[in-house]
């Protein structure tokens, strides 16, 4: 009987797992994680498990009966994976064969060579790391965040309700541009900013002062701030480590056609946030997208695959269509998005205010390719339809 290992046990691994049962599929499944918890909800880390407490227990994903005879293996980092031997090794000697190798290990966060001390400075894309930011967030300290992306502005909306001091240090001409643009991008920066929040935008942190922790970070223009806490949200990399030397490509996550599969000798599929994949929506170019929706579109489809070529025969290669979406929570803002709105040429405002509710088109050559909408959520729905149409 053929055998499975998921390498990864997030929200990809764990729909890797009911795809191959609810497949057909009746060999062992080994999930292996390096957390010590079962698949959890990572998106409320930035917002309300962050500003309430982190409890894991209540961010765990419902696990359905399929997957009841599922074996975890947690709190085991995967160190090397021999394809030519068809097993992974979990941390120092722990060998793991598979006939079946699903690639779900996601994200780490990226870390800048900024000298300083390192105590002080916190990340977040873990339960662990939002359990120990949290004990540092208290009414009046001092928070630089470098980085004005999705996490860091999150954050920056939690740290501002708990009474903190707000600094946003970043590159970026304007926070989320590179998902927004710059109009909706500055539209948020003004939301942010009458909350108190204090943005330094095309600037960085040259260096960290302190004699063992952080006390003041200085900035690429010589302004100094002072720095109880220091959070990093400068992006994510693919985990990949632990697959170099296998002679797959890894220039950016882990290259598969649109069934999910790698080409390789060894029956593999990658899901989630490290799988570079074609999506027939938007042209055939592979890319990684990482968006919540994504880990479960990819996740079933590998699951499927792995369950057909495991089985003898041929997967479904047909055109990967899964819309891309992502929401946001920042303040008493809700923001939605479906397609891929960094693609465009070009936006509009198809209805409402930027400094209001409003719905915000993205257009590249063919069309709509992504659409955003403040506070109008519930009126998404017939672009979500458009956008589909580009499978057509």
């Amino acid at each position: 009987m053929p055998s499975v290992v998921v390498a990864g046990a997030g929200l990809g691994g764990l729909r890797v797992a009911e795809s191959l049962r609810r497949s057909g599929f009746s060999g062992a499944v080994t999930v292996v994680g390096d957390e010590p918890w079962l698949p959890y909800t990572r998106p409320p880390l930035s917002k309300e498990a962050l500003a309430g407490g982190v409890d894991v227990a209540a961010l765990e994903f419902r696990r359905k009966a399929d997957v009841d005879d599922v074996e975890w293996l947690l709190g085991r980092p995967i160190t090397h994976a021999d394809l030519e031997n068809h097993c992974i090794v979990v941390g120092d000697d722990i060998t793991i064969p598979f006939d079946g190798l699903a690639v779900a290990t996601g994200l780490r966060p990226r870390v800048l060579p900024i000298p300083g001390p390192v105590t002080g400075r916190f990340r977040l894309r873990s339960a662990a790391d939002a359990a120990a930011l949290r004990e540092r967030l208290r009414p009046g300290a001092q928070v630089v965040i470098l980085g004005a992306g999705f996490i860091g502005c999150e954050t920056s909306a939690t740290a501002r309700s708990l009474g903190c001091e707000v600094h946003v240090v970043a590159l970026d001409a304007e926070p989320m541009v590179e998902a927004l643009g710059r109009d909706v991008g500055a539209a948020m920066r003004r939301r942010h900013e009458a909350h108190g929040v204090r943005f330094h935008l095309g600037h960085t942190v040259d260096r960290f002062d302190g004699d063992v922790t952080v006390d003041s970070a200085v900035l690429s223009d010589g302004t100094v701030l002072r720095a109880d806490v220091v959070i990093e949200a400068v992006g994510s990399v693919p985990n990949v480590g632990w697959l170099v030397g296998s002679g797959l490509d890894l220039s950016d996550g882990v290259l598969v056609d649109s069934a999910m599969q790698v080409l390789a000798d060894v029956p593999l599929v990658a899901v989630g946030d490290v799988a570079r994949h074609p999506n027939a929506l938007f042209g055939p170019v592979p890319r990684r997208i990482e968006h919540w929706s994504m880990a479960t579109e990819t996740g079933r489809r590998a699951g499927r695959t792995l369950t057909a070529v495991l089985g003898g025969t041929e997967p479904d290669r047909s055109p990967f269509t899964a819309m891309p979406s992502f929401w946001s929570d920042q303040y008493d803002y809700a923001l939605q998005s479906f397609g891929m709105p960094h693609l465009a040429e070009r936006s509009e405002v198809l209805s409402g205010e930027l400094d209001d509710a409003c719905i915000v088109g993205y257009f590249d050559a063919v069309g709509l390719v992504g659409v955003v909408g403040i506070d109008r959520t519930a009126e998404l729905v017939p672009y979500r339809a458009e956008l589909l149409g580009r499978a057509g």
